[in-house]
């Protein structure tokens, strides 16, 4: 990419003129890239947050045009930066992540290749920094990894999932890898633990998610007519009586919370979801053990980017949740009947 001040054009990048307007323009590496994703790479230390909410205002502009972060940059594309003050950038650059948080997810690799990594994401980290957390998954895969300086997220998993995430090494994989993702090549299998019985078979949920709504400044996820399509397809693995399920998902799109909110729309919420569950059920489910949300991505499928060998990565559940099956197949039978109600918030109003 190519970086130039509408006063000087001079070639310096966005980091060393902290301030004023900007223009970014996309090279042919960064061609397909979203547009929200190219500007988080660009605007390093500037949290996600605040890229979103530029976007949102409009002050991103590309080709002279407001846009959205869905949008996908086109090699050529001339981009608008607005003023943005980095007090990291400032001071020196970025701050590396711990150590101990390198540590944490260099050990959590479970595949590597020339082109990707495959890292078994654990649960209470996220994949970008911002929202409380100064670093995330990216940002400490590129303190530990300085020898490859492209690393860049291929998708994303909630805070609270853990399991499989891809990572690419190299702008060519990472193209590659998000075209598959727009056909619809790859496949997703999760693992998660709903509340009582599920009675549906296997069930093909296809409803539209609007994920544009706030709540108390958090993003919130309802079924709304005018949303995106999404499609989630779940099937019982094992039942523990009346109390919960444990079921194998697979998605055929990618919107945000998906799972979770197909789940409690269908009155069955995953247990220990804080956001979209049930607080009771919650509750209930901790005496088995259960501190965090049972949602894990355990494999991932994909083709090799080039060769388009088919690769099947999984990631192993983990020894917390592996414990909550064991207390939940010791329990007695609980209480008859499985129905359960749908909780507001997956709903909406």
């Amino acid at each position: 990419m190519a970086y130039e001040n509408p006063e000087t054009e001079s070639e310096k990048s966005p980091e060393a003129r902290p301030g004023g307007v900007q223009y970014v323009e996309a090279r042919e590496g960064d061609d397909g890239q979203r547009l929200d994703n190219f500007l988080i790479r660009v605007l390093k230390g500037v949290p996600r947050t605040h890229v979103y909410r530029l976007l949102r205002k409009g002050e991103v502009r590309v080709n002279s045009k407001r846009a959205k972060p869905d949008q996908r940059v086109v090699a050529g594309d001339r981009i608008r930066l607005p003023p943005i003050r980095r007090p990291e950038v400032a001071a020196g650059g970025p701050r590396p992540a711990s150590p101990s948080l390198q540590k944490l997810l260099t050990d959590a690799v479970v595949y590597e290749d020339a082109d990707l990594i495959v890292i078994n994401k654990p649960a209470g980290v996220a994949v970008h920094g911002g929202s409380g957390m100064s670093h995330g998954v990216i940002e400490a895969l590129r303190s530990a990894r300085p020898d490859l300086p492209e690393l860049d997220l291929v998708h994303r998993l909630d805070r609270e999932t853990s399991g499989c995430l891809i990572v690419a090494k190299k702008r060519s994989a990472l193209r590659d890898l998000h075209a598959q993702l727009r056909e619809g090549t790859t496949e997703k299998r999760y693992l998660a633990l709903v509340c009582g019985k599920w009675n549906l078979g296997t069930k093909r949920i296809e409803l539209a998610l609007d994920t544009s709504e706030r709540r108390s400044g958090e993003r919130h996820v309802a079924v709304r007519t005018h949303g995106k399509m999404a499609v989630s397809t779940f099937k019982p693995v094992q039942f523990f009586s009346n109390i919960a399920t444990l079921m194998e998902v697979m998605i055929d799109t990618g919107k945000t919370h998906q799972i979770r909110v197909h789940a409690a729309y269908a009155g069955h919420p995953v247990a220990g979801d804080d956001k979209y569950g049930d607080r009771d059920e919650n509750t209930r489910m901790q005496g088995f053990g259960l501190h965090r949300m049972f949602l894990h991505a355990a494999s991932i499928e994909v083709l090799r980017p080039g060769t388009h060998e088919p690769l099947n990565v999984s990631a192993p559940l983990g020894a917390d949740l592996h414990a909550v099956i064991d207390n939940l197949a010791k329990a007695p039978k609980s209480r008859p009947g499985g129905a359960r109600r749908i909780p507001r918030s997956a709903a909406g109003r």
